[in-house]
C-alpha cells in the first residue's frame, strides 16, 4: 500500500500526455503528485494514432501551420494562442526527441505525413501508434524523477478553495477505500475530454469529462462547450469498440466509397475526403440518411486498398492488426466506417500561462480552452497542445515555493463513515448503472452531428430529472455533505468500483448537461457544431460561448491572457 503526501507544492490530475508532460517541465525543486483514476499508462493520449504536428520542413513554416490551423477553427482560434502554438513547435518536437521518443525517419530525417486540412506534409509520427510512443517515453522519465510521486487508480472528487480568498488550495481525493483531503500550491488539471458522455466515441472509458465537471462545480469559467470533433472514420461493426481509423489513412491516399463503390465525399466538398473532419463527418451522416433505413448501425467503407502493400504494413501496423482481429483484411476487403464523437474542443478557460479565473488552479491539454482550436480542431494538433501548453508549466509563478506544514487543527473533522445495506446499495447502484446506459444514448442523439432546438430542449429537461434523481441517492447525499478536510471511510461491497462509478456518472451528467445548454445557445452552424435550424454560420456569433455556474453569455475573440 502506497502511503502518500497530505501535502504538495503542485497536484496534476490526468496522466496523458498533457499531464505527464506537465510534471516533467515543472522546476524539479517543487514536490509533485500526479494523480491518474487508472495507471499511467491509459488515457486518450495513449490512443493517438496520427501524430503530432509540427512546421519543421524546410518549405514549411509556422506562417503556414498556423493559417492552416486559423482556417480549419472557423473563425473562433484566438491568433495569439495559434501563434505561440506553431511557433513553439519545433523546440518542442526536440525537446521530445531528446527524452527519447522514436519518431519515424526517411533517411534519417524526421518523417512527415499530410492529414486533412494541412497545406504541407507536417505531422511527425511512431507507425500508427504516436500517442503510445509518446506516452511510453514520458511515462519512462517521470518514474525516475524522484521530486513526482504517481498516485495510480485514485480519483479527483472536488476542488479545495479557500473560503475567504477563493484560491485552489488542493482536491478531495478517493484513494484505497478512503476520500482524504490534499494540499498544494497549485493544481494542474490535464483530464482529457469527456467522449463518453456520447454513445459513439473513440475515446477510452476513463474519457468522462472529470476536469471540466469539477472545476465548473467550483465556479470556474468553461468556453465554447458546444465543439465537439466527431471524427469520420471510426471501425464500426458488431461488438466491436469503435475503433479510430486514423485520418493519415486518407492523408496516405485510401478512398471513403459508398455501397455502391462510389466516392461520394466529392458531392460535398472539392476535396473529398481529405476536406476538414467536420465536413466528412457531415457528409457521411447525410449519405447515411439519405441511403440507409437504420443509422444506429449504418457505415460507409474505407478502402485502403489504393496505398502500397509496403506503405500499409510500414505505416499502419496497428490498424491492420485491429482490423484482423475483427475479421477484416485491409489488403484485399473494405473497413466499415461511420462517424464518432473523437475531440473536445470546449473546456476550462485557460490562458498562455494555463491559469484558469481560480488562482492556483490551472489546466493543460484537452480539458482546456486555451483558443488554439477554435470551432474545429486542425489534425494532430491535440498532441502539440499539450507538449507546448505543457512545457509552460516550468515558468509556474513564484509564489508556489515551499509551504508551510499543514496545523493539525485543520483537520480536526471527525472522519465519516458511509454505511449502506446490501440490498439498499444494489438498488442504488442499479440506479447508477441505468444513467450510465441511457445518458450518452441521449446525448448522442439529441447533440451529435446534426442539432436542433426541440431536441435540445427536451435532452436538457431529461437530463435535468436525472441530476435530481441522482441527487436523492444516499451515497449522493453522504459525499454532497462532507465538508473540506473532513475524511470519509466506506462499508460497501467493491467500493473502488461503485465510487468511481457513482463519481464520473456524477461528472457525465454535468457535462451532458453543459454540452445541451451550449449547443442549445449557439444559434448558428460552424466547425463541430451543426444546426439542423440554423444551417448558416452568423457574423454576430464569430464569438466564444462562455459559462460560468449557470450563466451562458458571449465573448467577443479577445487575447486570452487577461487573468
Amino acid at each position: 500500500m502506497l502511503n502518500i503526501n497530505s501535502q504538495f507544492d503542485v497536484l496534476v490530475v490526468g496522466a496523458g500526455a498533457a499531464g505527464l508532460y506537465t510534471a516533467l517541465c515543472l522546476p524539479e525543486h517543487l514536490q509533485v503528485g500526479l494523480i491518474t483514476k487508472e495507471t499511467v499508462s491509459l488515457s486518450a493520449s495513449d490512443w493517438a494514432q496520427g501524430g503530432i504536428a509540427a512546421a519543421i520542413a524546410p518549405e514549411d513554416s509556422a506562417y503556414l501551420h498556423i493559417e492552416d490551423t486559423l482556417r480549419a477553427g472557423a473563425g473562433l482560434c484566438d491568433p495569439q494562442a495559434v501563434e505561440f502554438l506553431a511557433e513553439h513547435a519545433k523546440s518542442c518536437i526536440q525537446s521530445l526527441v531528446n527524452l527519447g521518443v522514436a519518431f519515424d525517419r526517411h533517411n534519417n530525417e524526421l518523417a512527415l505525413t499530410l492529414e486533412a486540412a494541412h497545406s504541407r506534409h507536417r505531422v511527425l509520427h511512431a507507425a500508427d501508434t504516436t500517442g503510445r510512443e509518446v506516452t511510453t517515453t514520458l511515462t519512462a522519465q517521470v518514474l525516475r524523477r524522484p521530486n513526482i510521486q504517481v498516485i495510480q487508480q485514485a480519483l479527483a472528487l472536488s476542488l479545495w478553495l479557500e473560503p475567504e480568498s477563493g484560491r485552489c488550495q488542493g482536491i478531495s481525493l478517493f484513494y484505497q477505500g478512503k476520500i482524504t483531503w490534499i494540499r498544494a500550491d497549485a493544481v494542474v488539471l490535464a483530464t482529457g475530454g469527456g467522449g463518453q458522455v456520447f454513445a459513439q466515441t473513440t475515446n477510452p472509458a476513463v474519457s468522462t469529462g472529470d476536469g471540466v465537471a469539477i472545476a465548473w462545480r467550483a465556479g470556474a469559467i468553461l468556453r465554447d462547450l458546444e465543439f465537439v470533433q466527431f471524427h469520420p472514420t471510426a471501425l464500426t461493426k458488431p461488438g466491436a469498440d469503435r475503433f479510430l481509423i486514423s485520418e493519415a489513412v486518407r492523408g496516405e491516399g485510401a478512398h471513403l466509397v459508398d455501397n455502391e463503390g462510389r466516392r461520394f465525399a466529392f458531392d460535398y466538398h472539392p476535396a473529398g475526403e481529405l476536406a476538414p473532419r467536420d465536413v466528412v463527418s457531415r457528409a457521411i451522416f447525410s449519405h447515411l440518411q439519405a441511403t440507409s433505413s437504420d443509422l444506429a448501425t449504418a457505415h460507409v467503407w474505407l478502402d485502403m486498398r489504393p496505398i502500397p502493400v509496403d506503405k500499409i504494413r510500414y505505416r499502419f501496423p496497428n490498424i491492420v492488426k485491429v482490423c484482423q482481429h475483427w475479421g477484416i483484411d485491409v489488403f484485399s476487403q473494405l473497413i466499415p466506417v461511420a462517424p464518432a464523437a473523437h475531440y473536445w474542443m470546449g473546456g476550462i478557460f485557460a490562458d498562455l500561462m494555463n491559469q484558469t479565473n481560480i488562482p492556483g488552479l490551472y489546466a493543460v491539454g484537452e480539458t482546456a480552452s486555451t483558443g488554439v482550436h477554435g470551432a474545429n480542431r486542425l489534425a494532430s494538433n491535440s498532441l502539440l497542445e499539450c507538449i507546448v501548453f505543457g512545457a509552460q508549466m516550468a515558468n509556474l509563478k513564484s509564489e508556489v515555493t515551499s509551504h508551510k506544514d499543514i496545523k493539525e487543527s485543520e483537520f480536526t473533522l471527525s472522519p465519516s463513515e458511509f454505511i449502506l445495506s446490501e440490498g439498499e446499495w444494489n438498488n442504488e447502484e442499479a440506479q447508477l448503472e441505468a444513467l450510465r446506459q441511457k445518458l450518452p444514448r441521449l446525448v448522442w442523439e439529441s447533440a451529435g452531428i446534426c442539432r436542433q432546438q426541440s431536441s435540445l430542449e427536451q435532452a436538457i429537461a431529461t437530463i435535468e430529472s436525472w441530476q435530481q434523481d441522482f441527487a436523492a441517492l444516499k451515497l449522493s447525499q453522504f459525499l454532497l455533505t462532507l465538508r473540506p478536510t473532513q475524511p470519509a471511510s466506506f462499508t460497501l461491497p467493491d467500493v473502488e468500483r461503485q465510487l468511481r462509478l457513482w463519481a464520473e456518472t456524477r461528472n457525465l451528467l454535468d457535462v451532458a448537461y453543459l454540452i445541451l445548454k451550449s449547443a442549445a445557445f449557439r444559434t448558428e452552424s460552424r466547425g463541430g457544431h451543426f444546426r439542423l435550424d440554423y444551417p448558416q454560420t452568423a457574423l454576430d456569433w464569430q464569438a466564444h460561448t462562455l459559462v460560468q455556474i449557470n450563466y451562458w453569455n458571449k465573448s467577443p475573440i479577445i487575447s486570452n491572457s487577461q487573468f
